[in-house]
């Protein structure tokens, strides 16, 4: 019977053992698992603090500190346009609006004093400006005699909203983005957004003759 009794108690103490490695293993097992997490959110932490970053130094930006390329391929600064009212307007080719070309034209033309003038095509509407910067340039010249600045072609929504265009959202008077082509925004001479004008607003109509005559 003794015998017996030492056998059953070192079968029994050799099953705890055993089960006490096996409870070790998930422990070793979840502990792994936790320590990844922090370093899949400090990755995301990162990425976030990036696009932060990137948006922070749009909404930080000054109107003057802008360059951007023409048609023509030339950097403008546009610190040349400190003291100026500027109405900056996004442009297509095959446009119900594209006469407005010829508006923007007159303004020039009679109004030059009082404000710049400056053109960004872009293909976001509708897919009305499909050409290239040239056949831009040679468009705008032909039919419209276009001798107001014109830019090459960008993006002015979406995620491959070029950063002037961001910038104008984030500090027009009621954070407004273009809708359509010809779209404006009047920036004073301080280099302040002060009006935002969606399309069917003319050039050469009342509202805007009277913002820049101020």
């Amino acid at each position: 019977m003794a015998k017996t009794f030492t056998f059953v108690k070192i079968v029994a103490l050799t099953g705890l053992l055993s089960g006490a490695v096996s409870c070790s293993q998930p422990s070793a097992t979840s502990s792994s698992t936790t320590s990844t997490t922090p370093m899949t959110m400090t990755t995301d932490n990162t990425t976030m603090e990036t696009d932060n970053a990137s948006n922070a130094n749009v909404q930080n930006s000054d109107f003057y500190d802008f360059t951007m390329t023409s048609l023509d391929g030339e950097e403008i600064d546009f610190s040349k346009y400190k003291g100026k009212k500027v109405l900056l307007v996004n442009t297509a080719s095959e446009c119900g609006f594209t006469p407005q070309y010829k508006d923007l034209q007159e303004l020039q033309e009679k109004h030059g004093d009082d404000v710049v003038i400056l053109g960004f095509p872009a293909n976001n509407f509708g897919g009305q400006e499909p050409g290239s910067n040239e056949e831009i340039a040679t468009f705008c010249q032909r039919n419209y005699g276009v001798a107001f600045q014109m830019f090459e072609k960008i993006s002015v929504k979406g995620d491959d909203k070029a950063p002037l265009y961001a910038w104008l959202q984030q500090n027009a008077p009621n954070h407004e983005e273009p809708t359509w082509n010809f779209c404006k925004y009047l920036i004073d001479e301080n280099g302040k957004v002060v009006a935002f004008y969606p399309s069917k607003i003319n050039p050469m109509g009342q509202e805007i003759l009277a913002a820049i005559s101020k």
